[in-house]
């Protein structure tokens, strides 16, 4: 079971790197193509979802620190 469970490892890591790799296979900038453009940079307000998570992890640390004290 064992020798089984690492060869299966082994081929989706092979299968995940050969599958990495093929993005790496388009065309280079000189194929004739329109010249790219740098887009204007786009703003992401992060303040929403980092204070959420910031909430949940208070939340998830008190819950625990909670049950610690009622093991005691």
């Amino acid at each position: 079971m064992k020798k089984y469970t690492f060869a299966s490892a082994l081929a989706t890591v092979a299968v995940c790197l050969f599958g990495a790799a093929t993005p790496a296979l388009a065309q280079d900038g000189t194929s004739g193509g329109p010249t790219p453009t740098n887009p204007p940079a786009t703003e992401v307000p992060i303040d929403g979802g980092a204070s959420l998570l910031l909430a949940g992890g208070v939340a998830l640390g008190l819950k625990k620190l909670r049950e610690r004290r009622k093991a005691r």
